[in-house]
């Protein structure tokens, strides 16, 4: 079975994390027993994942948002306190990716969305070249795109603007990427799909007529981890788990 350092390691080279400026430390946030056997991957390092996860024999976890972010307070009370009591009493490793997680070009959220979608992407956007651009494989319509991420993702999803042109160009960025509706807009996309909406792009999608789709954070970015479980599962022969703790935002 591989060894703790190891797979830090393979994933600090695989999904390049020198080489982005991010919201937290990416790799091994919480050590645990040095040999890994199994993996459990899912979404959010929350109690209930951690518990989900002693419970299935884990040794180590994979998750995209971890515990640690920058300007967080940094004591350990309350839920942190919990959460970190339950890792280190189980001897379990935590291993969280951010945005590395987000735009690796196969094994990402972005890609692995694209994947279950079947869209194709050929160009990057916005800060990091996060976002991710390509052309539908032919036209569509707004309802006809929101009710197939309804049908993929099993949650309703939020539709804000569109002019009611074809949508022959899409842009997305998983999670909480609202902010990119711009530089996807600057894009020349006809349609931007991310996870959560705020106020202001609202009134960008009514002025400019690009349809902005609000998917769900937590459902869009379900997908980059097993897909790196999956990996780390060939390569270095763990086995592995995901395991999806329902989130509704």
């Amino acid at each position: 079975m591989p060894q703790r350092h190891v797979i830090d390691l393979h994933l600090k080279r695989l999904l390049e994390v020198d080489r982005f400026k991010d919201y937290g430390p990416n790799g091994l946030q919480v050590e645990g027993r040095a040999e890994i056997r199994h993996i459990v991957c899912g979404v959010t390092a929350s109690l209930g994942l951690i518990e989900a996860a002693i419970a299935a024999g884990a040794d180590a976890i994979l998750v995209h948002h971890g515990l640690f972010w920058r300007g967080q307070d940094g004591r350990v009370t309350g839920w942190m306190k919990q959460r970190l009591a339950r890792l280190l009493a189980a001897d379990v490793n935590l291993f969280a990716y951010h945005l590395p997680l987000d735009t690796h070009a196969e094994l990402g959220n972005n890609a692995q969305l694209g994947r279950l979608m079947g869209w194709q992407a050929d160009a990057r956007f916005g800060e990091q070249e996060l976002g991710f651009a390509g052309n539908l494989a032919a036209p569509q319509s707004l309802p006809e795109l929101s009710s197939q991420l309804e049908l993929q993702l099993q949650r309703q999803v939020l539709v804000v603007g569109g002019d009611g042109r074809p949508l022959r160009r899409l842009g997305w960025c998983t999670g909480g990427a609202q902010s990119y509706f711009e530089a996807a807009i600057a894009a020349g996309v006809d349609a931007f799909v991310t996870g959560e909406i705020s106020e202001p792009q609202a009134h960008l999608a009514a002025e400019t007529g690009v349809a902005f789709i609000a998917a769900g954070h937590h459902a869009t970015e379900r997908y980059g981890v097993q897909a790196v479980s999956a990996h780390l599962a060939r390569e270095l022969g763990v086995t592995q788990q995901f395991i999806d703790i329902a989130n509704p935002a």
